[in-house]
């Protein structure tokens, strides 16, 4: 390979059957991309829906190493089209990246375009500003604060709590850098709220109702850090619950409630349950026994990897195995210094734990790791896992649902190349077209 364009197209060659939308898609997630300043925001003053960094920092550089991104945000999101590959419309989510390959600018016409070694292969449309961004909450905070949407507006993201209690080297997992994105936006002296209160959350979601007049936002997932103690005097569910039972209140069937969390007890995923969550996201990270203990420390010290997949087990039976999605790192698995060195075994790895989950009906999902900058498997790994890695787990992740009958799941909107939100991986445009 001598461009990263011959790589792109070399793949899109040999897995022919994995959309080539999805290949450049994960390439661009994994190893993130470049902005002219022409292509980025005017952050919540302009028409162009900024980025909230609403949980990591998703970004290959530090803030004080982006530049004018730094000031101005680069878009959240971009949706590419046409080009020389003839790209289906798929949404990306953005991460900066300054050294990218991949750069966003404008050609000689003046239109927006995707650049790749200098050549460009996509149209680029940005997400427009929704109009509930133009409003604040009485204390004149932003909606993008409190609750951005994600996932072209299908879905709103309440990060509760901006930290995580699993703290320092020997609890931190290892590709995380919530803390971290946390302590960079505080330094920057952006607002970063690190509990939201429970109000706040109301009131922004009443602007969203209000003003989402195409009903665009169909989902809500509560998240943040894992709590190993409690936070204003709550445990994890009941500390997350309170968000979705003022929610499920004030909102009736509005929209699918789910939430990211620790894989907890039976009796606290009941909770989760009577508190009106409807998807329990119990996140497995990754699946081989040896990395997870070395890369998830402080899970493993506090629950151990049998432990954890028991429960995810338990959930199902609470919540049903179609609505218990637990999500993984895809791409850690070949992360040094500790990972697997050949792709072959990193598939298989991962084929391993999908096919464990999926002949129980739970379907994983997956988010494309981000080496960020900050995390040790981000200073050690710069260059994520290999593209290769990202278009063959595609394909086992399609032919293993294939294998237990399963479909998409649940609270993702549509699936199929064209039809897909879901902006973090690919695996909704790989698999087969539906609505939402």
């Amino acid at each position: 390979m001598t461009s990263r364009t011959d790589l792109v197209e070399e793949l899109m060659g040999r897995f022919p059957h994995v959309p080539r939308e999805a290949v450049l898609k994960e390439d661009l997630l994994r190893g993130g991309l470049a902005f002219d300043d022409a292509a980025l925001t005017d952050n919540e003053h302009g028409d162009v829906k900024p980025k909230s960094y609403f949980i990591f920092s998703f970004d290959h550089r530090t803030l004080p190493e982006l530049g004018t991104a730094a000031l101005r945000r680069p878009p959240e999101e971009i949706v590419l089209t046409g080009g020389p590959y003839g790209l289906r419309r798929t949404v990306v989510s953005v991460r900066t990246n300054p050294s990218s390959p991949y750069r966003v600018g404008t050609d000689s016409d003046g239109r927006l375009r995707l650049f790749l070694d200098g050549r460009p292969i996509a149209d680029v449309g940005l997400p427009p500003m929704p109009a509930y961004y133009r409003h604040t909450l009485a204390n004149g905070k932003s909606v993008m604060e409190v609750a951005p949407t994600i996932q072209w507006g299908y879905l709103i993201y309440l990060t509760a709590f901006r930290v995580c209690q699993y703290f320092g080297a020997k609890e931190e997992c290892q590709y995380c850098d919530i803390n971290h994105n946390w302590r960079q936006h505080k330094q920057a002296g952006r607002p970063y709220t690190g509990v939201k209160p429970v109000d706040e959350v109301l009131e922004a979601l009443e602007i969203i109702n209000r003003h989402d007049v195409d009903r665009a936002s169909q989902a809500y997932t509560l998240t943040g850090g894992s709590i190993t103690s409690q936070v204003n005097g709550l445990a994890e569910a009941d500390f997350y619950g309170q968000y979705a039972q003022a929610i499920e209140e004030r909102f009736p069937g509005r929209w699918i409630g789910k939430v990211v969390a620790q894989a907890l007890p039976r009796a606290d995923v009941q909770r989760f349950h009577d508190y009106g969550i409807r998807i329990y996201h119990p996140n497995y990270e990754v699946w081989d026994k040896r990395l997870f203990e070395l890369y998830c420390p402080g899970k493993e010290r506090y629950v151990g990897r049998e432990e954890w997949h028991r429960r995810i087990l338990d959930s199902a039976e609470v919540f049903g195995p179609r609505n218990v999605i637990p999500n993984f790192v895809a791409g850690v698995e070949m992360a040094a210094p500790h990972g697997f060195t050949s792709v072959d075994e990193a598939i298989a790895s991962t084929t391993e734990g999908l096919d464990y989950f999926m002949s129980r009906g739970i379907t994983p999902r997956f988010t494309t790791w981000c080496p960020e900058p900050t995390t040790p498997l981000g200073r050690t790994n710069p260059q994520g896992a290999p593209l290769e890695y990202h278009v063959r787990l595609l394909e086992a992740y399609r032919a293993t649902m294939d294998a237990h009958g399963l479909s998409s799941p649940p609270g993702y909107g549509p699936s199929g190349p064209g039809r897909a939100v879901f902006s973090v991986s690919s695996f909704m445009d790989t698999l087969p077209s539906t609505e939402s």
